[in-house]
């Protein structure tokens, strides 16, 4: 029977040898295949650790193996350096290198223009990401964990950047670095409190109520960074500037997970801070309602679906901050399925189609029938629909946040559930249904490199939601689906959403002038409100206040520093001239002040 603790280091070891690899050889990253091979078969292996290790380990969790003491010194250690082998990581693992594995097969295909340096770069950078997503997955505490979320920042900049030579790629790059930057900091001050509290990087220890306050508070800020929450959100639509398997990997699995697995990491830290998971919740509902509606007026595929990836990123923190940690990572394994379906069918499309825009699509059905049916499949497990996954993570998302008593974020993921159903329906009637547009005529299906992973992710997204069962026993806790008045009401809304959508998009039975709610939103997201807001704080704000203190730097402290020192040189030049380098004339100096103090001694 293999060591645990081996199969987690070939899954963590694997995608970092694939990467140095390709980074130290460059004939092997020049030829682009090669690349491709070492990529893929590291990933693959990773993939056959994690699922070992899920089927031998689950049920029995290993807990932590330490491997190394970290920065020790006098008579103490900083931190180990280790693996933290339970049912949350074990499973997560598997998720994030299924879906790295298909979205690497996937890009065989997809990938195929470019050229075999390109391609070389591109599995690179493909490898180095797993591997800082299975670091932070594997972390025993959260000094390994922040290593891994670094990396998994600086591994999207590169992707997202991969056309560095477009500007606009390259501005997105530095904006998703930045913002989610932004966000790390909050997450780098929550370590050195946490440290200067209990002299530990562990998410288990105890605090009063005040400091677990403020140190997830800080944590949140982090995770509003990496999972797009509101109003940190807005690097992840133009993170779409990098190729749609890239998309796939981001949206899925990997970075904007981040930041609920941290939230689920460290759970027994917010559930002592009932004052966050309040903030939580309020934050996540809104976000999910803001990024739904914003999704209903995108023109661009793939914009549909990152707003898509922030709306449900917002049921997942909703729930975590109604204390659901079953629904929160529920969801987030259910959403890695039939979303990295969704981007990977979108990418089909696309390579089919040659343009992004809904209106360059239309009536590929007849062209392109794997694709319709396993983005069709998508889809409606996004909206929630019965039987399929997201039907069953959403609802225990809903009836957690109505238990809890969050009445107001629960009807923002109510509404939102109806426009999720409205904006997919929207998405399939215009791309697999509409009037053929120029671009499809001609459109066909992709090679088995791109089919294979999207059949794979097709099944996922239908049978991972009947894993409720087995994933409570990860968290010790029991699981008994139910049909309650909520999962009915917001069904009842998802079949009301792909209902209108066909009305207004299919059947065309609903004029335009029906949708005039959404006109001032399109306005909105078409103009970026959010980013505009940003801009204008900018330059409004930050830059004023720093030229405020720039002008207090300079000609106020500079300037009282100067006054002193000018003060000074003046006052030596005047005190020099009774430096006269005559002897006598300090003899009599010497003479007059004794004099003086004996006279004014006697006197008084």
């Amino acid at each position: 029977m293999p060591e645990p603790a081996h199969l987690a280091l070939i899954a963590l070891l694997a995608p970092i040898a694939a990467a140095v690899i390709i980074g130290v050889v460059p004939p092997l990253r020049r030829a682009g295949k090669p690349a491709i091979a070492v990529s893929i078969a590291a990933v693959l292996a990773s993939l056959a650790a994690s699922v070992v290790l899920f089927v031998m380990y689950v049920d029995h969790p290993v807990g932590t193996v330490e491997l190394a003491a970290w920065l020790p010194g006098s008579g103490t250690v900083l931190a180990e350096v280790g693996l933290r082998l339970d049912g949350i990581s074990i499973s997560m693992l598997v998720v994030v290198t299924l879906v790295a594995a298909c979205v690497q097969i996937f890009s065989i295909g997809y990938m195929s223009d470019e050229t075999p340096p390109a391609l070389g770069r591109y599995f690179g950078f493909h490898s180095l990401f797993v591997f800082a997503m299975n670091l932070l997955v594997v972390a025993p505490n959260l000094l390994q964990l922040f290593v891994g979320w670094e990396l998994v920042g600086l591994s999207s900049y590169l992707l997202i950047g991969f056309y560095y030579r477009k500007p606009s790629a390259a501005r997105a790059a530095v904006k998703a670095f930045w913002v989610t930057k932004f966000g790390d900091m909050g997450l780098l001050i929550a370590l050195l409190v946490l440290y200067g509290q209990t002299g530990d990087f562990s998410w288990d220890v105890s605090l009063s109520i005040g400091w677990a306050t403020v140190i997830t508070l800080l944590l949140f800020l982090a995770v509003m960074g990496k999972s797009a929450q509101f109003p940190l959100h807005v690097w992840l639509p133009d993170a779409m500037e990098g190729p749609t398997p890239v998309s796939a990997l981001l949206h899925a699995a990997t970075m904007v997970a981040a930041g609920v697995y941290l939230v689920v990491r460290a759970d027994p830290l917010f559930s002592q801070a009932p004052f966050t998971q309040g903030v939580m919740a309020w934050v996540g509902g809104f976000t999910a309602l803001f990024a739904a509606v914003i999704a209903v007026v995108q023109t661009d595929i793939k914009r549909v679906l990152a707003y898509s990836t922030c709306s449900q990123l917002g049921y997942m923190v909703c729930a975590l901050g109604a204390g659901s940690l079953m629904g929160g990572f529920f969801h987030l394994t259910t959403h890695a399925f039939f979303k990295a379906l969704l981007f990977l069918a979108a990418g089909s499309v696309i390579h089919a189609v040659h343009s992004n825009e809904l209106s360059d699509m239309g009536g590929l059905w007849s062209r392109m029938k794997l694709t319709t049916t396993v983005f069709i499949v998508g889809a409606l497990a996004l909206a929630g629909f019965p039987l399929l996954s997201g039907f069953f993570s959403k609802d225990l998302i809903l009836e957690a946040v109505f238990e809890r008593g969050f009445v107001v974020p629960w009807a923002f993921l109510m509404i939102a559930a109806f426009l999720t159903a409205f904006y997919m329906g929207r998405v399939v009637f215009l791309t697999f249904f509409g009037k053929p547009s120029a671009a499809a005529e001609h459109a066909h299906e992709g090679g088995l490199s791109m089919k294979l992973p999207l059949v794979i992710l097709a099944i996922g997204s239908v049978v991972v939601g009947y894993g409720g069962v087995a994933l409570a026993r990860v968290y010790r806790t029991d699981y008994h689906f139910h049909v309650g008045a909520v999962g009915i009401g917001a069904t009842l809304l998802a079949f009301a959403g792909i209902g209108f959508a066909a009305l207004v998009y299919w059947k065309k039975s609903v004029t335009p002038s029906a949708l005039a709610l959404f006109s001032p939103v399109g306005k909105l997201a078409r103009s970026a409100l959010v980013d505009r807001l940003y801009v204008a704080l900018f330059q409004h704000g930050l830059l004023l206040f720093s030229g405020a203190v720039g002008f207090i730097d300079r000609y106020l402290v500079d300037g009282v520093m100067n006054l002193i020192g000018w003060l000074a040189i003046h006052a030596g030049r005047r005190l020099r001239v009774i430096q006269t380098g005559n002897v006598q004339h300090y003899v009599y100096a010497v003479v007059a002040a004794t004099l003086f103090l004996v006279i004014w001694g006697l006197w008084s």
